[in-house]
């Protein structure tokens, strides 16, 4: 049996490159509004912790709302 039979091809790694692109960025752009490092959107590429980055996002203190309270305090 051929070993580069089960290697994936040049179209199947295109695809699995492409989702793992449309999925990161639209998280990278959600962690940097809400003050988080984006660096932590790779999270979703690994089984598990893609559902402990959600748990932690939506239930943690938002960065970005702190600095906008504490700002209009301020004033």
């Amino acid at each position: 049996m051929c070993v580069a039979a089960f290697m994936p091809g040049f179209f199947e790694l295109l695809i699995v490159c492409s989702m793992a692109v449309l999925g990161v960025v639209p998280f990278w752009m959600i962690c940097s509004k809400a003050g988080f490092p984006g660096w932590i959107s790779l999270l979703i590429l690994v089984p598990m912790l893609n559902v402990v980055l959600l748990f932690y996002i939506a239930f943690a203190e938002w960065p970005a709302l702190k600095t906008q309270t504490d700002r209009g305090s301020a004033e």
